[in-house]
């Protein structure tokens, strides 16, 4: 389990919170959780049910990898995303962050209009590593078509 760590203002990352993290994070003030993993990903427990205890919002969007990267997929993370920082502060979790980041560089560069580079170095700080050429392949053709 990774730390959870700032990337931007009120953003956080991570791989899979444990329920004691998940915890902290409420405490420092953070109301919605947006979970990027698939629901057959092992996790040992009900992370669902501990953030509604918490008084979290949960959002369960998965991405299974580079097939999972299409547009659609990206509205709906800045859909949610805009949701959740309308509520606060707000949690992104994967297995890893690598996800985190792809769906971050993603939204950067497609939703809200940054160029390819300054939505990679946001991606990357966010947790974006081995999905990087799948970001860079979308976002380029997608911008092409806008």
């Amino acid at each position: 389990m990774s730390q959870p760590k700032c990337y931007a203002d009120d953003h956080y990352s991570a791989g899979q919170p444990t329920p004691e993290q998940l915890a902290a994070l409420a405490r420092e003030g953070v109301r919605t959780v947006i979970n990027l993993r698939a629901p057959d990903e092992a996790v040992d427990y009900d992370e669902a049910a501990e953030a509604e205890r918490l008084g979290l919002r949960y959002v369960a969007l998965p991405v299974r990898g580079a097939d999972d990267l299409d547009r659609e997929r990206v509205r709906e993370f800045g859909r949610e995303l805009d949701a959740a920082r309308a509520r606060g502060p707000v949690l992104i979790h994967c297995a890893s962050g690598n996800r985190v980041g792809a769906m971050v560089a993603l939204d950067e560069a497609l939703n809200r209009g940054c160029d390819l580079d300054s939505a990679l170095d946001q991606g990357r700080r966010a947790g974006l590593q081995g999905l990087e050429p799948a970001v860079v392949e979308l976002a380029g053709r997608e911008g092409a078509a806008s």
